[in-house]
């Protein structure tokens, strides 16, 4: 029998799955991506065809799942995950949580898998914590137009952890914070990419309030990093992996300015319903239990993101 390892990443088409998928492989796992291309794109992953150690399943895990052979670690990453995708298809995104999350623990139990689920800070919704620690229960508005992206992602917390204790299945759980980096969508509705998108196109840059409002950015490579390291761990409950540097979201427009090397203007519009006013991980677990902390400058990871999305634009045009 072979001593090789296989992974499941659910949403591996996506930002973060295909980004997974690669550290997966450079760390000698054998990969079967999975993914119903809704918000995925096989773009980010056309660079592993021919990949004898990467498989690729179109599939919708609201439906069951089945895998022959061994299976030894699986990432449940399918969901949409900008305002943009979970305000459209808010049904499907409270699906992908619910319905998907149970049938990769599903698969899991059977294989006897261990089984890491990507959560998000914003589970602790409009904080009334700053920073937020896992401890925070949150302050999420169940019924607001966020709901269904905010409560998918508190419920599949709750099914994962009730896996872990009724079944003992080795569980994780990994909050992820504002990612960013190459295979982002430009037109996803998240900060980085549309600021980004319309400093390169030439249009002002949109920003939602007065920009006052906070956000931590943290480099693609430094988030995979941490969510490897929390899959190799022996800690069920959820763990922050994001960048502590926090700065406005008028300081980051001003920021992508200058790194694009343009002069455009700065427009305002309405906040949206229940956008968070604040949000910085603390990251004292992931320092204590992984010796994890973000290493890439936000100059340098700012840098590749451009260049990144210079590339996309001219092949595009």
């Amino acid at each position: 029998m072979s001593a090789q390892k296989t992974a499941v990443v659910t949403g591996a088409a996506g930002f973060l799955g295909s980004h997974l998928t690669d550290r997966l492989l450079a760390e000698g796992y054998r990969v079967i991506g999975m993914d119903n291309l809704v918000t995925g794109n096989v773009r980010n992953i056309e660079h592993l065809a021919g990949n004898p150690d990467f498989d690729f399943i179109k599939h919708d895990v609201t439906k069951f799942i089945y895998l022959p052979g061994r299976v030894d670690l699986i990432f449940h990453f399918a969901s949409p995950a900008s305002p943009i995708d979970y305000l459209q298809i808010p049904i499907q995104t409270l699906k992908v949580s619910s319905l998907g999350t149970h049938n990769a623990l599903g698969l899991a139990k059977e294989k006897g898998a261990t089984f890491l689920i990507a959560s998000t800070s914003e589970c602790y919704g409009d904080p009334l914590e700053h920073p937020q620690k896992e401890t925070y229960w949150g302050n999420v508005n169940p019924i607001g137009p966020r709901g269904c992206y905010d409560e998918a992602k508190r419920f599949a917390e709750a099914m994962t952890m009730a896996y872990h204790r009724a079944h003992g299945l080795d569980t994780k759980i990994v909050r992820i914070f504002n990612t960013y980096g190459p295979r982002m969508r430009l037109e996803d509705g998240r900060v980085v990419p549309a600021f980004i998108g319309q400093a390169l196109q030439g249009q002002p840059l949109t920003v939602f309030g007065d920009g006052s409002q906070t956000r931590s950015f943290c480099y693609v490579s430094d988030l995979i990093d941490g969510i490897y390291r929390l899959s190799q761990s022996n800690y069920h409950e959820p763990v922050n992996i994001g960048n502590p540097r926090e700065m406005t979201v008028l300081q980051f427009a001003q920021e992508i300015l200058k790194h694009t090397g343009t002069e455009l203007p700065i427009i305002h519009k309405e906040l949206p319903t229940d956008d968070p006013k604040v949000r910085q991980p603390d990251i004292s677990l992931a320092r204590t239990l992984l010796g994890w902390e973000p290493k890439v400058a936000f100059e340098e990871g700012i840098s590749r993101t451009v260049a990144y999305f210079r590339d996309f634009l001219a092949i595009k045009s």
